[in-house]
């Protein structure tokens, strides 16, 4: 399977959190290669996001959403939690970032369980805090290629049709709530595949 290119990620950013899903999320550390596929994605664009953190501008914790598309924009919340992003945007918008939010566990169970302490694998990566955990994302992977063999990318998956899709209200927000930018696979084709 080829890793998703560049030019993926140059478009609008609702469009890539939409065609994110499906695809699959690589995490590679020390001589372990741990995957899930995407199964769930929220878009955070610019100036007409209240929500997002690009919104009030750029600072020092949000600047890889303003830098080239294709990277990770990774960032802590709540004093313990990292959460995983897809730097992702048109032309038209200076900034924007897809929050990836829950993965189905493909490759490395065991280690993700390990990570999580848990052996629920429906519990392991359901969750943006949760995945970061199983995959042990952190600070360091921020800004990393995900175009590239580096030690976090994106790969092609399954193929997933607009009418799978299940679109709603983002999740933990406060400000922007009428934009229906959190993405899921319908639990249907989860159950096929």
């Amino acid at each position: 399977m080829s890793i998703i290119p560049r030019s993926f990620y140059a478009q609008d950013t609702v469009k890539v959190a939409q065609d994110l899903l499906g695809k699959i999320l690589v995490r590679k550390i020390g001589g372990n290669i741990i995957s899930g596929i995407i199964v769930e994605a929220e878009a955070y664009r610019y100036k007409d996001d209240a929500a997002s953190h690009s919104f009030g501008g750029m600072t020092e914790r949000n600047k890889a959403m303003f830098g080239e598309v294709g990277k990770a924009y990774v960032y802590f919340t709540y004093g313990m939690h990292y959460c995983v992003n897809a730097v992702a945007r048109s032309p038209d918008f200076q900034a924007g970032a897809v929050l990836i939010r829950s993965l189905i566990p493909q490759n490395g169970i065991d280690f993700m369980s390990r990570k999580r302490k848990i052996s629920n694998v429906s519990n392991l990566t359901n969750g943006p805090a949760k995945l970061t955990q199983a995959l042990q994302i952190t600070k360091k992977e921020y800004g990393e290629d995900l175009t590239k063999r580096s030690s976090l990318y994106v790969m092609e998956g399954i193929q997933v049709k607009k009418s799978q899709i299940v679109s709603g209200p983002r999740i933990g927000i406060k400000k922007a709530t009428d934009n229906l930018w959190n993405f899921k696979i319908s639990k249907n084709i989860l159950e096929n595949n």
